[in-house]
């Protein structure tokens, strides 16, 4: 009896190891959390159309040639986004001239209000190197599946229209000039850690 018991312990062992490695593979859980992960394990990123802060259109062919940080989050956002700007535009000052070629994007996963004029108010308060992006519900869709992003409208019942936060990843990701991804960071990150992996991968 002890003998079978064993034998099938290891079987569910096998079993929720291999469920775990194929979720993991095929991005289930999203990117993973180590930041020195290479491009050539994960696809991570890919085309978009969007509009930045100034109202001008663009894509990822306007971005390449040159290394990225991306974020995806939302300027109604109360702490999370804020913060994770914050450390970012820390990081850019500690890198000085060598962040001079960074593009530092903060995209919205909330474009029903955040448009660009709304988007660029919003970055005074920030770095300004980073450039905030919008569009169409679609068009974040789109980037956002890109990304492995998650994000979805979180409102009470009963609620207005617009009270609402949005539930979304919260990783920075920091792309290659190719376009390729080459490292990701967590919201617990620090400015130094970030600017010193950043320096790293320049």
């Amino acid at each position: 009896m002890k003998q079978a018991r064993k034998i099938i312990a290891i079987l569910m062992l096998v079993v929720a190891v291999g469920g775990f490695w194929f979720a993991l593979k095929s991005g289930y859980f999203g990117p993973p959390s180590d930041t020195s992960q290479q491009s050539s394990k994960i696809q991570i990123g890919g085309p978009f159309k969007l509009v930045d802060h100034w109202g001008e259109n663009v894509s990822e062919a306007d971005f390449m040639g040159a290394n990225s940080l991306i974020f995806f989050g939302y300027t109604y956002c109360p702490d999370v986004c804020p913060t994770t700007l914050s450390t970012m535009s820390t990081a850019l000052d500690i890198l000085g001239d060598d962040g001079t070629d960074l593009n530092v994007l903060f995209v919205t996963v909330d474009p029903e209000r955040d448009t660009p004029e709304y988007l660029k108010e919003y970055l005074e308060y920030f770095h300004p190197a980073i450039i905030g992006l919008t569009g169409t519900n679609d068009q974040i869709k789109q980037m956002a599946k890109a990304y492995g992003v998650y994000y979805a409208k979180a409102q009470e019942d009963g609620s207005d229209d617009d009270d609402y936060l949005m539930d979304h990843t919260s990783l920075v990701f920091m792309m290659g000039p190719d376009g390729q991804y080459k490292a990701h960071f967590s919201h617990s990150t620090t400015s130094e850690e970030m600017a010193s992996k950043i320096k790293d991968l320049l």
